[in-house]
């Protein structure tokens, strides 16, 4: 099964996406360099999106805008994977299960990126959209932990730490990286 029917799968049936991510042969460094690297590039180009429908926005703030948010998602995937692989050490005992941590944290950040970069081209009127987007991922994350082999309290936890790390980190570095290189947001 191709990786973009497992994207969308997941999206629109998360327990059908994940038993199907489950059946995929496809390989986590393929997933990573084929699909989530990628999409960092196009988020980070939609950044300039709003430049079609807002006067006063600079190239040089957009650009901005676009390493920082390139920058916030590309060590969003690494801390949340240790993290995660930290407070759930059985999720890392094994190369496998190390990969299936990998994968599932690039399918969700695959749903950000998706809501992110198309939030980017609509106009601000729009922003409802990322709103339910991110609302939807923590039943996302949730579904997905059977996948991982989570279950009980610990996938109920697992769900609020990756919601958590997936939300909020993202956010935070943005505006770390944007305080770093002195831009007003």
């Amino acid at each position: 099964m191709s990786v973009f029917k497992n994207i969308v799968q997941v999206i629109v049936s998360p327990r059908d996406g994940w038993e199907a991510v489950n059946i995929s042969d496809t390989r986590t460094e393929d997933l990573i360099s084929g699909v989530f690297y990628p999409l960092l590039a196009v988020l980070a180009i939609s950044e300039f999106g709003p430049m079609m429908y807002d006067s006063t926005l600079t190239l040089s703030h957009t650009l901005v805008n676009a390493i920082a948010s390139f920058a916030a998602f590309f060590f969003t995937f690494f801390i949340t994977t240790q993290v995660m692989a930290l407070a759930f050490p059985e999720l890392v005992r094994t190369k496998a299960a190390t990969d299936r941590l990998t994968d599932f944290v690039i399918y969700n950040m695959i749903l950000i990126l998706l809501v992110e970069t198309i939030s980017n081209l609509l106009p601000l009127d729009f922003m409802p959209l990322t709103i339910l987007g991110l609302l939807y991922l923590p039943w996302v994350i949730f579904r997905g932990m059977t996948y991982l082999n989570l279950k009980g309290t610990q996938a109920i936890w697992a769900t609020i730490l990756a919601t958590i790390l997936l939300i909020g980190l993202p956010l935070l570095l943005i505006k770390l990286v944007l305080m770093i290189i002195n831009v007003d947001s």
